[in-house]
């Protein structure tokens, strides 16, 4: 239980700024690659595939983290981690091997696996309970922020300057995460268990049967947002639009930002379900705008609606995801909660793509609606239809009204 209601403490700020640089530092790469190696290659599939590759191997990284993380400080763990990232990614200077490129992309991946958990967990650890919608709103908000802000300026920068020149951004991002990280306490470690009972805590901490609903909705909306962040720049090309395609993330991000703390305050007050259907909505209606733009103006409506969907349901999901645990396994949570997201943007990356190379590129955005319409049937059926939740997750929750 925190001591404090304050939220906007000394240590919360800067975990902040560092998920918000660590964020457009990966997702510069995220957009930039498969722009990349499809203008190299041709082949959209290729280009989905770095994307891939970068979340699966996070995904099969998350579940020994939290373990990772009771065994060894926290501070050190990321400072090389974030060392590891700078290194690998400074590796894919001047390269033009997709096989090179892809093993690199899988270091990329485990190193966003390790950070982007002990992240969020530090920023849980000092919210206060009563706030948690709110705190993670805001820290949902940086990393959202960046992950909008990452794919506009990629895009707009590969007009005019090489990919290179986006590697070596990357690197200078990462390394400015891990000069603030060094400020950073790190947080209190539990007490050491015995040999028998750290084997048990590996696997425990791999997962929570309690957190496992709510992550594994949040891959429902990821596998539309891995369509919207890996293939946009190649819609504006099949609708005509130039380098308007980068303006639907700067909207994306203006309405993500003016959204994500009114949908935090809104979950600690009212709870999840008020604010679940209209978000969804907005997001089906934002994919159906961008299956049908052939104009900017359509494509900056589509950007307003999509960003109210992701503003609001990522975070909301993360909210649940975390309060459904004691507080000893936000890490595992977080981790769970990830993972999920990695796991949606990876099989939207690879789906979609191999779709788009037989279908084109506005017609993926269309058949992405069917996963939005997925995740609102199956919440509805889970905490909706169902009479009755849960006894450990409706106790878990109350206190952050849900």
């Amino acid at each position: 239980m925190q001591k404090t209601s304050k939220l906007w403490t000394a240590q919360f700020t800067a975990i902040v700024i560092m998920a918000f640089l660590f964020f457009l530092c990966l997702q510069l790469l995220t957009a930039g690659f498969p722009a990349f190696i499809t203008d190299i290659k041709n082949n959209p599939a290729h280009g989905g595939l770095m994307t891939t590759v970068f979340m699966v191997s996070a995904i099969a990284t998350r579940p020994f983290v939290a373990s990772l993380m009771q065994k060894m400080d926290n501070k050190k763990l990321s400072l090389i981690s974030l060392g590891f990232i700078a290194i690998s990614v400074g590796l894919s200077y001047g390269q033009d091997s997709v096989s090179l490129l892809l093993l690199l992309r899988v270091f990329h991946g485990v190193g966003f696996g390790i950070i982007t958990t002990i992240f969020s967990t530090m920023a849980t650890k000092i919210i206060p309970v009563h706030r948690l919608g709110e705190g993670i709103g805001y820290y949902g908000m940086a990393t959202s922020v960046g992950t909008s802000l990452g794919p506009m300026l990629a895009l707009a920068l590969l007009q005019y300057v090489s990919f290179n020149i986006l590697i070596s951004i990357s690197v200078a991002l990462t390394l400015l995460t891990l000069f603030l990280n060094l400020f950073v306490k790190s947080p209190n470690k539990p007490v050491p268990a015995k040999a028998d009972a750290q084997k048990v805590n590996c696997r425990e901490h791999a997962f929570d049967r309690h957190a496992f609903t709510p992550a594994i909705l949040t891959a429902f909306f990821s596998i539309t947002l891995g369509g919207v962040v890996s293939f946009l720049r190649e819609l504006g090309k099949e609708a005509n639009l130039g380098a308007a395609t980068s303006l639907f993330f700067l909207v994306m991000t203006v309405v993500m930002i003016v959204i994500r703390p009114i949908s935090g305050r809104m979950y600690d007050k009212f709870g999840h379900k008020l604010i679940i259907y209209p978000a969804v909505i907005s997001g089906i209606i934002g994919l159906t705008l961008l299956a049908v733009t052939q104009n900017t103006l359509t494509l900056l409506i589509a950007a307003f609606f999509y960003g109210i969907a992701y503003g609001t349901v990522a975070p909301t999901l993360q909210a649940l995801t975390v309060s459904a645990v004691s507080k000893e396994k936000q890490g595992t949570a977080n981790a769970m909660y990830f993972s999920s997201m990695d796991l949606g943007m990876a099989l939207g990356s690879a789906g979609l793509g191999l779709l788009a190379s037989y279908t084109g590129y506005h017609f993926i955005y269309g058949f992405s609606v069917i996963f939005m319409v997925g995740l609102l049937v199956a919440y509805s059926m889970i905490f909706v239809v169902k009479k009755k939740p849960r006894e450990h997750f409706a106790e878990t929750t109350k206190e952050v009204g849900v």
